[in-house]
């Protein structure tokens, strides 16, 4: 009989299933977009203005956005855990990646509902 010990935090399954989730509405969210400039004769600063001035617009980009920050952290955090082995190193990097995706997260929110 083989004992197997369980190690880590446990992540696999739903970090997969969290980078598949978010990568759906990225598709869905960048394909309604490419379809909608499909069909539109004139794209301007008038035309983006009025897309983005709707509330479901700005929901569904912000939807894609945060879906994007969250599966590049897992992916950031997967690449650090396997290829940096110095505990402080690896603590720093993912210390600046959270800062600068929540800086961007903020950022987004003031962008799409900035005055």
């Amino acid at each position: 009989m083989v004992n197997r010990v369980v190690v880590g935090a446990h992540y696999g399954l739903r970090d997969w299933l969290i980078q598949r989730v978010t990568a759906v509405v990225m598709a869905v969210y960048s394909a309604a977009l490419a379809g909608w400039l499909l069909f539109q004769p004139y794209v301007g600063y008038d035309v983006w203005t009025g897309l983005f001035s709707s509330q479901w617009m700005r929901i569904c980009t912000l939807l894609f956005l945060l879906g994007l920050f969250w599966h590049a952290w897992i992916g950031v955090r997967d690449v650090v855990m396997d290829y940096v082995k110095p505990a402080g190193v690896r603590l720093a990097i993912h210390v600046l990646v959270i800062l600068a995706l929540a800086f961007y997260s903020i950022w987004s929110v003031q962008i799409l509902w900035g005055m």
